[in-house]
């Protein structure tokens, strides 16, 4: 009979320890399940912080090229200063010349013989716009008799002539901007 009790004994035991490794194994199993949760999200967290290395170093160049493009500004602010009290410093208008009758042949300044060569484009942009002034003048005689707007090509003309020493300098300053501002 003890023999019986002891089996009885020993039997509740091994079903108590069986419960417990039942109990133990499913412990088991959400724990494997937590640690490939985990580094899945370790990963991720791994992939994150290298976007957020690229981004930052993004963001860097963004601030490098953010702060030469101010200094640019800063520079071409000052420019402009300089452009508008030159242009304010310019000469003034040159006087409308004065317009012959009507039907009275137009009168041409005879060209110089020894005319220098053009220094720059700007140079001879103003020799061209000069001379197309002259042929401008010239048929604005006949043309005036015929149309009543011929105070128009007076107006033009005065246009086209006036303030040519500004627009060179004006160029000048403009050159001097741009070398500044792409020496950097």
């Amino acid at each position: 009979m003890t023999g019986m009790i002891l089996d009885g004994v020993l039997m509740l035991l091994l079903v108590a320890a069986l419960g417990y490794g039942v109990r133990l194994e499913r412990k088991l199993t959400a724990l494997r399940e937590g640690q490939q949760a985990f580094a899945s999200a370790v990963t991720d967290l791994n992939a994150a912080a290298g976007r957020a290395e690229a981004a930052l170093a993004s963001l860097r160049a963004s601030g490098q090229e953010t702060d030469l493009l101010h200094d640019r500004i800063i520079k071409a602010r000052e420019v402009k200063a300089q452009l508008e009290a030159l242009i304010a410093r310019g000469p003034a208008p040159a006087p409308r010349a004065v317009e012959p009758a009507p039907g009275a042949p137009a009168a041409r300044a005879p060209a110089p013989a020894s005319t220098p060569a053009p220094a720059s484009l700007d140079d001879e942009r103003a020799a061209r716009m000069a001379a197309l002034a002259e042929r401008i003048q010239g048929m604005a005689a006949p043309s005036k008799a015929r149309a009543p707007g011929g105070n128009n090509v007076a107006a033009i003309l005065g246009a086209m002539t006036a303030n040519q020493t500004a627009k060179q300098s004006l160029n000048r300053a403009r050159r001097s901007l741009d070398e500044d501002l792409f020496a950097a």
